[in-house]
């Protein structure tokens, strides 16, 4: 029988639905499906919740078993940053980071900015992502969003000249950010990159596959071009500055918030511009990215929005603008 003075780990999968659905260039979902991770000890419990991301070969169950494995080291008393050597980069580790740091606020009954010595998150306005669909079915969704002053817009490919220029049409005063999520090719790349740039796009995401997007560094780039799906952590950062402008941090990726406030801050000494990103998901996803806000030129944290529901306690959206959790949902 485990000691209360133990911690214990227990994890499980859950699903959300999502509000419609939710396209992007390499398919559409109709639920977020999550992996929460509680660590409990002395009576005080800490949460981290991450999503699975197949382009990674992640799958919940596979994410499930890598953070009930943890369970004996948990047990003797695993901390954070041994995390980081014990586990590689991904959603198993983010859900574990998250809970461990979530505990180690609880316990020192500090907020969790104040125990991290990191700037206080204030609200931020948040992008509202437009799926990927014909230009007649996007402007028509553009329309219902078009009051909110940031939007991000998926792209896919052949055919994103019409499906920007449709949405600018639809939404005349938001600012546009895209995210092509490796759909463009080098044939098509500079049409398109110019196709944003003549509809006053800020920022264009992942616009060739990672590992493929050499040519960003060869080319005059019309606006800026942010990595995802390129960069994950620290390590990957530097060999990207001649091909990208901005990096889009996400906790999933990284592997948790112990790595992305590291990362972040590596980011800006080398000159990027830093988005903080999320997956599908609910606040208890979100909460943890709040910290990274205050370094983001672009913040885009509006998983909780497309869902058909959120958790209990989750983060106050006022419209677009997000706000930092409140400590009976994290931190």
């Amino acid at each position: 029988m485990t000691s209360p003075k133990l911690p214990t780990l227990l994890a499980r999968i859950e699903r959300f639905p999502i509000a419609g659905s939710f396209t992007i260039s390499r398919g559409a979902k109709t639920e977020a499906v999550t992996v929460v991770a509680e660590i409990s000890r002395g009576g005080l419990t800490g949460r981290g919740e991450c999503v699975p991301y197949p382009r990674y070969g992640e799958t919940p169950e596979a994410t499930l078993a890598a953070i009930q494995a943890m369970q004996e080291a948990i047990v003797s008393g695993l901390d954070r940053q041994a995390l980081q050597a014990a586990m590689p980069p991904g959603a198993a580790r983010n859900a574990l980071d998250c809970a461990l740091i979530d505990l180690e606020a609880k316990q020192a009954g500090l907020r969790v900015w104040n125990l991290l010595d990191r700037p206080v998150p204030g609200e931020r306005t948040t992008a509202y992502t437009i799926s990927l669909g014909s230009p007649e079915a996007m402007a028509a969704a553009t329309a219902k969003a078009s009051r909110r002053p940031l939007l991000k817009i998926k792209l896919g490919g052949d055919g994103d000249a019409e499906r920007i220029a449709a949405v600018r049409e639809a939404a005349p005063e938001s600012e546009l950010i895209v995210d092509a999520n490796e759909a463009w090719t080098d044939a098509n790349l500079e049409h398109n990159l110019h196709a944003c740039a003549e509809v006053g796009v800020t920022l264009v995401e992942q616009p060739l596959p990672a590992g493929r997007d050499q040519r960003l560094a060869r080319i005059k780039r019309p606006l800026a071009v942010c990595a995802d799906e390129s960069v994950h952590d620290r390590n990957s950062l530097a060999p990207l500055r001649d091909r990208y402008d901005a990096v889009n941090i996400k906790l999933d990726k990284t592997g948790g918030l112990t790595e992305a406030l590291a990362m972040a801050d590596a980011a800006q000494t080398l000159g990027f511009e830093i988005m903080v990103g999320c997956m599908v998901a609910t606040s208890l996803s979100m909460a943890p990215a709040m910290l990274l806000t205050p370094q983001a030129r672009f913040v885009d944290l509006d998983g909780p929005l497309l869902l058909a529901r959120d958790r209990d306690n989750g983060l106050r959206y006022d419209d677009s603008l997000v706000y930092p959790p409140e400590a009976t949902l994290w931190g």
